[in-house]
């Protein structure tokens, strides 16, 4: 992936993240306080969460412990699985948790040993906060809940929110064209 791509990505996404918080249309508002217990949202981002991180397991190097890749695949998969069954709550949440770790390291890989690029620490420094939430969050995935409680408890909270993701967003953008 090039830098480019690996910086407008995540800028095109806090744009569309940030859109949802600044118009508080009451059906979003309520999408998203439904989100971190909502099955069908679980069934997508767990489920593409696990898919990956088996793919992952599948392609394991002998070095990185590839000679059990088919023991791994198949206790990871029960695990998911099981997941869906045995802890249902907050599943959604923790496969967010799960995509967004799985999907950092493309961005990152793309912004390695670029250091006659410094614009390109912007997009580093919002990938490293968005890994920092998604160990926390999955580590502690009622807190997303509790959050947007507190988040639409006065609308403007959420619009101000929403102006920054977006701002950010647009900032990452910019820069994506200046490599």
């Amino acid at each position: 992936m090039s830098l480019t791509t690996a910086t407008l990505l995540p800028g095109l996404l806090l744009i569309a993240l940030g859109a949802l918080f600044l118009f508080n249309h009451a059906a979003v508002v309520t999408s998203l306080k439904r989100f971190p217990r909502s099955r069908s949202a679980a069934l997508i981002f767990f489920g593409l969460g696990a898919a990956w991180f088996l793919y992952r397991i599948w392609h394991l190097s002998e070095a990185d412990f590839g000679q059990y890749r088919r023991a791994l695949f198949v206790f990871f998969a029960a695990v998911a699985v099981g997941a869906f069954f045995y802890v249902p709550d907050f599943l959604a949440v923790r496969g967010l948790a799960v995509l967004v770790l799985l999907g950092a390291t493309p961005l990152l890989d793309a912004a390695y040993m670029e250091y006659e690029q410094p614009q390109r620490l912007f997009m580093v420094s919002a990938v490293y906060i968005a890994l920092a939430l998604a160990i926390y969050l999955g580590a502690s995935p009622f807190r997303l809940r509790d959050f947007l409680e507190w988040l639409y408890r006065q609308p403007r909270r959420a619009r101000v929110l929403g102006g920054a993701l977006s701002g950010y967003g647009v900032l990452l953008s910019i820069i994506a064209f200046t490599y």
